[in-house]
């Protein structure tokens, strides 16, 4: 925790987004995508590559992405600044690259084209408080992190355009089946909440919350709600929890994933980083959270 924390505000070549899952064989609804895009970096493994890429039509648009590598000897010479050709495979729950092509090695000046705000290592731990910050709920209103004070509350961010099965829908598939424990358990406290928070304020309006929320939520609002953060509030937010995100103008092109479980008092009481926790895990920290108090 003790790292530089980069808060990115406009970044056109970066490494993207992390893909923290395997490739899982057998899943359903298999759909492949042909892809072009430039490789920006190829992890020591080859087992993930960055891959500045271009819109794929009827899916999403063009992103700078981590992507899973499904046969590393693919990656073999393929350098950063190579131009490529790939099969990008989504599945229900993964998803990869395959059949990489070499097409030519790209030479290009972003120097002008990049800014990076620096902050000094700030990243809050466990048991210190979170600073009060303020979202724009799914119906319009503003909510306060301490308007949950006394409650144990877990949050994660997402953004309703994120496509991938890893990654924003993992999230709010997670929260779903935490939500499922923590109502199906005997011996839960009533003193949860559950919060979803996007980082996409000039897309994600209220009206675009709540038809995200109902595909997970399925019309039940009970301990769970969606917000979004406006810019101001994630250049004071971000940095404490090491959360990062890369933008395009008003395109989200790539982040980090970041849940956080906060005590009654607001403190921090367990932050899960990546996309490899389980909802088990989720619940059992939301649990211990919500009996914490200033005297234990």
């Amino acid at each position: 925790m003790k790292r530089l924390n980069i808060f990115i505000v406009i970044l056109l070549i970066i490494a993207g987004c992390r893909l923290e899952a395997a490739p899982e064989a057998g899943q359903k609804g298999v759909k492949t995508f042909d892809v072009r895009g430039v490789v920006r970096q190829i992890t020591d493994d080859r087992l993930k590559a960055t891959i500045q890429h271009e819109a794929i039509p009827g899916y999403m648009g063009a992103m700078t992405m981590e992507f899973n590598v499904k046969d590393t000897n693919e990656l073999v010479g393929i350098s950063p600044s190579d131009q490529i050709t790939f099969k990008l495979v989504v599945g229900e729950n993964n998803s990869w690259i395959e059949g990489v092509h070499f097409i030519a090695h790209e030479i290009e000046d972003v120097t002008n084209n990049t800014f990076i705000i620096h902050y000094q290592s700030v990243e809050l731990k466990p048991g210190d408080l979170l600073p009060d910050c303020a979202f724009m709920g799914e119906d319009g209103s503003t909510i306060h992190l301490s308007d949950f004070r006394g409650k144990a509350v877990a949050f994660t961010f997402f953004f309703s355009r994120c496509p991938l099965p890893d990654y924003c829908q993992r999230m709010s598939k997670n929260f779903s089946e935490t939500r499922k424990l923590l109502l199906a358990a005997t011996n839960a406290p009533a003193s949860w909440q559950l919060l979803s928070i996007s980082f996409d304020p000039g897309f994600d309006s209220p009206e675009m919350l709540s038809a995200y929320a109902n595909a997970y939520r399925n019309g039940d609002t009970n301990h769970w709600m969606f917000a979004v953060a406006s810019t101001n509030t994630l250049s004071g937010l971000a940095p404490r929890l090491d959360l990062m995100i890369m933008r395009e103008g008003d395109n989200i092109m790539s982040h980090n994933l970041r849940t956080v479980v906060l005590d009654p008092q607001g403190r921090i009481f367990r932050q899960l980083d990546g996309n490899q926790w389980t909802p088990q895990q989720l619940a059992d920290a939301i649990l211990l959270a919500a009996h914490k108090t200033d005297e234990n």
